[in-house]
């Protein structure tokens, strides 16, 4: 497997890409070295192109071996940047010779270990009835720097639909009620709905829908973390990798591109409503056809914390630009048991406050 590592010119030891910098800082003698600006525009790659050329599924690959030029060692890993498992040395695969698609955009982390301890800190003091135990999250010790991959996609759509448009109006009804004991004619108002056959074209562009590219993570929790500063994404460069992990994606771009087309649905059917216009609207098909459709493959920044608990395992995720807290959480039930006996004893303590006065 080609690689590449990043030598400290300082000491040796190897370098990492510093949070909120634009440098490479070791670890051990804190020496720097600037990134320096490469000018990589960030582009979008035409899909219909890309679903034409042959190429190696991600299910028929192995894991990458990474031989650490600094000790020697060997390390197995599916991610495409990692760290040796002996020394410690940062390690990032060369993408372009695993016959995948190459990222595009890394958007780099901001939020270093301190501001993941303070984001996670006020996320477990909202948490209500979380055990007392849940407070070691906070540490961040364990929580690990990682590059999520993510698929982005562009697109022209043109909906042909078919529908109802409903209009509302409005007719006398006469009814009749007894009222002391006789019986007794009334009229109010009932409103009703008209509905017209209805039809026509709507038209949207689609700008960077996103689709998480890796089933590794929770996809929900993953659209928690939203919204990304995506305009803030720099083409692709592996030292923003060093020191952090990668993950290979695992989600093939055509899976990808289905997704998005359902996240895209409801905005166009909501157009089609608009369209058709009334007080009430019914959709009975849409046909979409999609346009100039364009992808990228982007890395996103994502601290993952776990928290073992009562024997079992809960992942929580940091947003690495903005701080945004997403996860699983357990649930105290000797602090939920206290709260249900305590509003017992208030209720009961009212009741007989009652009974006394009386």
């Amino acid at each position: 497997m080609s690689q590449q590592q990043y030598p400290c010119a300082g000491c040796g030891a190897g370098v990492e890409f510093a949070p909120g910098t634009t440098v490479l800082r070791c670890p051990y003698c804190g020496h720097e070295t600037a990134l320096v600006p490469t000018g990589r525009p960030v582009r979008e790659h035409a899909y219909a192109e890309f679903v034409s050329l042959p190429r190696k599924p991600v299910a028929s690959l192995g894991a990458h071996v990474f031989t650490c030029q600094k000790c020697g060692a060997q390390t197995e890993t599916e991610a495409i940047s990692d760290r040796c498992q002996f020394c410690g040395a940062a390690m990032v695969a060369d993408v372009a010779a695993t016959g995948q698609v190459v990222p595009e955009a890394v958007l780099p982390f901001v939020v270093d270990r301190a501001g993941v301890r303070q984001a996670l800190r006020g996320w477990v003091a909202s948490r209500w009835f979380a055990p007392s135990g849940l407070k070691r999250v906070t540490e961040a010790e364990s929580a690990a720097s990682t590059y999520l991959p993510h698929w982005t996609y562009d697109a022209r759509t043109v909906s042909r639909y078919r529908g109802q448009r409903g209009e509302h109006y409005w007719v006398t009804e006469s009814y009749t009620e007894t009222v002391n004991g006789q019986s007794q004619t009334r009229t109010r108002q009932v409103r009703r709905t008209r509905w017209h056959a209805a039809s026509g074209t709507v038209e949207r562009d689609f700008d960077d829908i996103l689709v998480a590219a890796t089933g590794h993570v929770s996809g929900e929790h993953l659209d928690e973390l939203a919204p990304w500063p995506l305009a803030d994404a720099d083409g692709y460069r592996p030292e923003y990798l060093a020191g952090h992990q990668s993950l290979r994606y695992d989600v093939e771009p055509e899976a990808g591109f289905a997704t998005a087309k359902s996240r895209m649905a409801p905005v166009i059917e909501r157009d089609c409503r608009r369209d058709i216009g009334g007080d009430e609207q019914r959709v009975e098909s849409v046909e979409t056809d999609y346009r100039d459709v364009g992808f990228k493959l982007m890395l996103l920044p994502v601290w993952i914390a776990c928290y073992l608990y009562a024997g079992r395992t809960y992942n929580v995720l940091v947003n690495g630009r903005t701080a945004e807290v997403a996860g699983e959480r357990p649930y105290s039930k000797v602090k939920i048991a206290s709260a249900v006996l305590a509003a017992v004893l208030v209720v009961a303590a009212v009741v007989l406050l009652f009974s006394v006065n009386r």
